[in-house]
């Protein structure tokens, strides 16, 4: 069954349980149309946005857990085997552990490789300041380790069935950014954070003509400079009294842990590049792994300055985030999310199950009761659409354009009469 909770009101409580996912979803459409006209509206993006599973077989990225699962998949079997020593040899992995006791293979990596690469990313710090030569002479088994998982994760967030022609998941995040231009003239553009590696919200944005700032300037080499953020895009109206006017559906666009075409370079006032060539982590200084700590790494630019953006406009007033695909996993995000639950302005709009047990964070957050909580979930029997997944959300939750609306009302009045048509043939006959 779908679920709409405000903090603690079921806003569907009043439906007859035979009603379905169609009239569900128009309540719950209704209801996300009014806080799209909020004064500041913001969102955030989690993996479980792009990842698609279709018949069984990924269209997207893979979320943390299965992406941690293949990998140890590459740890495993008989050597010689296909993907076995990809990224990380059994030498090395056998190395690492004879000499600092780091085992690839520990329950606590089976599920989470950021955790996995925390564990790595301080050996590695431990072993580049230790005075002893053991240590020195693991340290270049801890970094081609390293290396190996980066390459793993570089490689599934740049191959797949999305390079290879399939647009089914880029063509969900067009649908996102057209839903967008619903909103009212003269609001403030949107903000859209993510904590994704990939290029699939540039892709859709590109694609769709969306014009949009990502803390990038330049055309030849283009450099991170969190200046261009407070810039704003115009066109001119009238050319003898210099008339100007906010262009409509701009966005701002926020990565707040890097991207898989970001790279830094050793010199330059603006170290961030994005590199229009494929990189390769051993040779590259790739910018997507804030670790050891992820909240400690987030105080170096370009990380300070994306999260900076990121409670800015949480504070806000009239400010509303959309969590979809954000499992609450990340505690430096999770506090700023905190942060802006404290004032009285903001509202916070999360696709997931509250009542997960595995989920400790959204649990607390339902037990609050507070009606500036809000929780959309769960699935529909007959149609098998899951409310929390990014697909049914861009297609059935999201607001429509008036003319996309005009264009459903059409469409149903000619259905009816097609099959008022069809049923008078069969009386007939």
């Amino acid at each position: 069954m779908i679920n709409f909770r405000k903090g603690s009101k079921d806003e569907l409580a009043k439906l007859p349980p035979e009603a379905g996912f169609d009239e569900r979803a128009d309540i719950i459409r209704r209801h996300l149309a009014e806080v799209f006209g909020s004064k500041n509206l913001s969102f955030l993006f989690g993996s479980g946005c792009s990842s698609y599973t279709h018949e069984g077989s990924e269209l997207g990225i893979p979320t943390m857990g299965p992406l941690a699962a293949e990998f140890q998949t590459t740890l495993q079997g008989m050597p010689g085997l296909p993907g076995v020593g990809a990224f990380v040899t059994a030498e090395q992995r056998n190395a690492l552990m004879d000499r600092l006791g780091i085992d690839l293979m520990h329950d606590d990596f089976r599920k989470n490789l950021e955790r996995m690469m925390e564990v790595l990313m301080t050996a590695q710090q431990f072993c580049r300041t230790s005075g002893k030569a053991e240590f020195q002479d693991a340290l270049t088994t801890v970094e081609a380790v390293i290396a190996g998982v980066k390459k793993f994760i570089l490689q599934k967030c740049t191959e797949g069935q999305f390079v290879q022609g399939d647009e089914t998941v880029v063509t969900l995040y067009r649908r996102f950014y057209q839903s967008l231009a619903t909103r009212s003239r003269g609001l403030a553009p949107p903000w859209v954070f993510t904590s994704n590696y990939d290029l699939f919200n540039e892709r859709a944005m590109d694609r769709s003509g969306i014009p949009y700032s990502n803390g990038f300037a330049g055309t030849v080499e283009r450099r991170f400079n969190p200046s261009t953020y407070r810039r704003a895009l115009a066109e001119q109206l009238d050319i003898s009294s210099k008339r100007w006017a906010a262009v409509d559906g701009y966005v701002h666009f926020c990565k707040l842990h890097g991207s898989v075409n970001w790279t830094e370079e050793e010199s330059g006032l603006f170290p961030i590049r994005e590199a229009a060539d494929k990189l390769d982590p051993v040779q590259d200084r790739v910018m997507i792994y804030p670790t050891p700590s992820k909240q400690t790494a987030s105080f170096g630019s370009p990380y300070s300055d994306m999260f900076r953006e990121f409670q800015r406009q949480i504070v806000q007033d009239q400010s509303v985030l959309f969590a979809m695909g954000f499992s609450f996993g990340d505690e430096h995000i999770n506090n700023i999310i905190f942060q802006g639950l404290t004032l009285p302005g903001f509202r916070l709009i999360a696709f997931l199950n509250p009542e997960d047990a595995n989920n400790p964070v959204t649990k607390e957050l339902a037990a609050l009761g507070d009606p500036r909580i809000w929780f959309i979930w769960g699935s529909d029997e007959e149609t098998g659409k899951k409310a929390h997944y990014f697909d049914s959300i861009v297609q059935d939750l999201m607001p429509t354009s008036a003319d996309q609306k005009e264009e459903q009302a059409i469409e149903k009045v000619f259905k009816k009469l097609l099959s008022k048509q069809q049923g008078d043939e069969n009386g007939e006959g």
